[in-house]
């Protein structure tokens, strides 16, 4: 496929941009601290955790540079989040009309997330989305790819994507600063587990405070002839 084929991209970030995962995440979190002995942290501390990779959440609770225990730690996380953690989410009113809206104006769409690729899948299936996208990416069970700008780089490097022609959606500064680093512009959301301040200090170009206005920011964006 020549490049002047290829159409207009929307890559969008998964927790607290698709879904509200709270529950399951927080529900896991505990459980993985409380087996490695340590206390729960609070609600306010975790949602602050959620939207970097996981390995490095685990290093930062646990205040420990040891590799063996923070991997210890990710797989009480996942053994409670593969059973129950990853459906313990909630849909974001309204973001099936953006899907809708960008499927209709034939682009691209991609999931990508520093979650395991594989639980991503399970949870787009779950909430009946996997019908709006062309591709799922996520990280590895090693952490290859968990961080955002090597996921992007993959996912560029991997589906018919031209990095002037897409644009990254996001609720956390991650997001915005994996896209920057790939030469991708990125909106940053305000319904997820960042605030407005950490995505302009990130670079984002745009910000949303709703669902609703998320379609005309990226039609902003991107190349007049694809919408």
């Amino acid at each position: 496929m020549a490049d002047n084929d290829w159409r207009a991209a929307v890559l969008f970030d998964l927790d607290g941009t698709l879904t509200n995962p709270f529950v399951g995440i927080s529900n896991g979190v505990r459980h993985a601290m409380e087996k490695m002995g340590r206390g729960a942290p609070d609600d306010e501390t975790i949602r602050s955790h959620i939207g970097p990779p996981l390995h490095v959440t685990f290093a930062t609770l646990l205040e420990t540079e040891d590799e063996a225990r923070v991997w210890e730690a990710v797989g009480h996380y996942r053994e409670r989040y593969q059973r129950i953690g990853k459906f313990e989410n909630e849909l974001i009113p309204g973001i099936k009309d953006v899907l809708a809206h960008c499927v209709d104006a034939g682009r691209f769409l991609s999931v990508a997330t520093s979650k395991m690729e594989s639980y991503s899948k399970d949870i787009i299936a779950h909430f009946g989305l996997e019908d709006f996208f062309d591709a799922v990416h996520g990280s590895a069970p090693d952490g290859t790819n968990a961080n955002k700008a090597d996921l992007i780089r993959h996912i560029l490097a991997n589906e018919p994507i031209d990095a002037g022609n897409a644009v990254m959606i996001g609720d956390r500064l991650h997001d915005v600063a994996g896209a920057m680093a790939n030469g991708v512009p990125a909106i940053g959301v305000l319904w997820g587990f960042g605030d407005r301040a950490e995505l302009v200090d990130a670079g984002a170009v745009g910000i949303v405070e709703n669902p609703e206005a998320l379609s005309a920011a990226i039609n902003r964006l991107l190349a007049p002839e694809a919408v």
